[in-house]
């Protein structure tokens, strides 16, 4: 059985990885897709290196038919989601990949978003779409809303041992090395390559970065208490990937054992040898993430490192897995290709 399904947003990075992955899906068919700067265009004239697959032509959102689309994967501006999602038919199941419904609290939303949520009662609705850790929920879903791609890859290092309590809850150091495609396709003067090539720097410090309300929601109700972690990100000059370097107080055999039992079963996060570390230029273009510990010279600390693309795992892939889970598909399905290298 083949599903229809729709990508609203399809002109940015997250709606051309969405269209790459689902062009080799053997479950999903690709009915609509819209970008409303760029309606009326061919996504070969977009995105040439899409230049081989028949595509629909971009429209706007009003002039796209729902009628016979299952699933849509939203890939709109923070914002613009909730009030889109909100006029979609009810029979049609959606993965937003957007901001929008990732925080369950609507004053945690207004607090690091800086206004009000325009669509409660579809906030109430929604499922926090990290796949690995909400999976039941996901498969009764309508509307899953898709992680930060930073959040992702801090909640993989951190989740299982704050669950099991084998780390100090109120000493977390994260460092985090984000590639530029996160910060979207619109232009940017930061972004131009003269401003960001042979260079490096932290941004949003001191605790202002957005994807700290994820972190806070999740690792909080973990915990059964208030759970703050110190987090400071850092851009860096490359397309894909992101690199969280975790420092915490634990056994580091106890850190290792906790992660390799809970990831054991799971497809797509491989926790490496202990002692080894990633890269993200082993995950590129692929829906995995690799785990590394690491013992500290100084005993009882350790370092937990997790690696993962932010286009993939960190969005579209992580996308197509839930989407997988609502239609009642092999949650592996179209998504175990391997990571592009060198």
């Amino acid at each position: 059985m083949t599903h229809n399904v729709a990508i609203l947003g399809a002109s940015g990075y997250t709606g051309a990885e969405l269209v790459r992955l689902i062009a080799t899906h053997p479950a999903m068919k690709i009915v609509g897709l819209s970008g409303n700067s760029k309606a009326g265009m061919a996504m070969a004239d977009v995105f040439p290196h899409l230049r081989h697959l028949d595509l629909p032509r971009l429209t706007t959102i009003d002039e796209m038919s729902f009628d016979d689309v299952e699933i849509v994967f939203c890939g709109l501006p923070h914002a613009t989601s909730q009030k889109i999602i909100a006029t979609l038919p009810k029979s049609v199941k959606v993965v937003d990949m957007s901001a929008d419904f990732r925080l369950r609290d609507p004053a945690a939303y207004e607090k690091w978003y800086g206004k009000p949520h325009s669509a409660i009662e579809l906030q109430k609705e929604a499922v926090y779409g990290l796949t690995e850790f909400y999976r039941e929920q996901i498969k009764t879903a309508r509307l899953v809303a898709g992680t930060g791609c930073n959040a992702a890859t801090g909640q993989y290092a951190l989740r299982p041992l704050i669950a099991a309590g084998v780390i100090d809850l109120d000493h977390i150091i994260m460092d985090l090395k984000a590639a530029v495609s996160g910060a979207g396709r619109a232009l940017k003067e930061n972004l131009l390559h003269a401003e960001l090539s042979e260079g490096a720097h932290a941004y949003a410090v001191g605790g202002t970065h957005r994807h700290l309300g994820e972190f806070d929601q999740e690792f909080s109700a973990l915990a059964g208490r208030d759970v703050h972690i110190q987090f400071t990100p850092h851009l860096i000059p490359a397309n894909r990937g992101i690199l969280a370097t975790t420092y915490v107080i634990g056994d580091p055999a106890n850190i290792y054992h906790t992660l390799n039992a809970t990831y054991a079963q799971e497809p797509f996060i491989e926790v490496l040898p202990m002692g080894q570390h990633p890269s993200i230029k082993h995950i590129r273009g692929s829906n995995f993430c690799h785990i590394g510990v690491v013992a500290d010279r100084i005993p009882n600390r350790t370092i937990v490192i997790a690696a993962l693309d932010n286009l993939t795992k960190g969005s579209s892939g992580q996308a197509i897995q839930n989407a997988n889970l609502m239609l009642g598909l092999p949650e592996t399905e179209g998504l175990m290709l391997a990571p592009v290298f060198p």
